[in-house]
């Protein structure tokens, strides 16, 4: 790649299907969800930073730059990845969700490789996007305030009126798997 890259985690979301629990707390074989996206997200990106709404201090043991929405009432992923840009001190910034544990180990590679000049690239595979997983240049921030001050809150309609990049991945299980109830986390911990 030809420059450095903040990588941000989202784990700033209200959870509801998972009854509440703070998703990226939520823990799969004895460990937090949010680690396994951590260890798998870290050898991708030069900085790591997590964006959280609650339990900063427990997410703060993992040694990562917590950084929490700037907009009010959890508005969702868009808030986040808004977050994460203002925080970020490099031009590029990686996006990754917290729910999910397994996603490819050249992620951030391809989705530079796939962007060609445009402002970001997200990712897709398996017939459905996953726009979660997302490389944003930090010249959007202006844009995605404006949006998000209309109320939108649609990741793919804005990433349609930018012009972003869908990138495809072959999906091989288990990547990009969400675990959103209790009932995903079991059956994954089975797995």
């Amino acid at each position: 790649m030809k420059a450095d890259i903040t990588g941000v985690i989202l784990a700033g979301g209200q959870s509801t299907r998972m009854a509440g629990k703070d998703k990226g707390l939520v823990m799969v074989n004895q460990i937090p969800l949010y680690r396994y996206v951590l260890d798998r997200l870290a050898p991708q990106v030069d900085t790591l930073l997590l964006n959280a709404n609650r339990n900063i201090d427990i997410y703060r043991h993992s040694g990562l730059r917590v950084v929490s929405d700037t907009l009010p009432g959890f508005p969702g992923p868009l808030a986040g990845m808004l977050t994460g840009l203002q925080a970020a001190t490099t031009q590029w910034v990686a996006f990754a969700p917290c729910d999910v544990p397994v996603f490819p180990a050249d992620l951030v590679q391809r989705l530079w490789d796939g962007k060609r000049d445009a402002p970001a690239a997200f990712a897709s595979g398996g017939g459905r996007d996953h726009p979660a997983f997302a490389l944003l240049n930090r010249a959007l921030i202006a844009r995605l305030e404006a949006f998000l001050a209309q109320g939108e809150r649609k990741v793919l309609l804005f990433f349609n009126r930018i012009g972003a990049e869908r990138v495809i991945f072959p999906v091989k299980p288990p990547y990009f798997h969400n675990l959103n109830t209790p009932l995903d986390v079991l059956n994954w911990a089975k797995t």
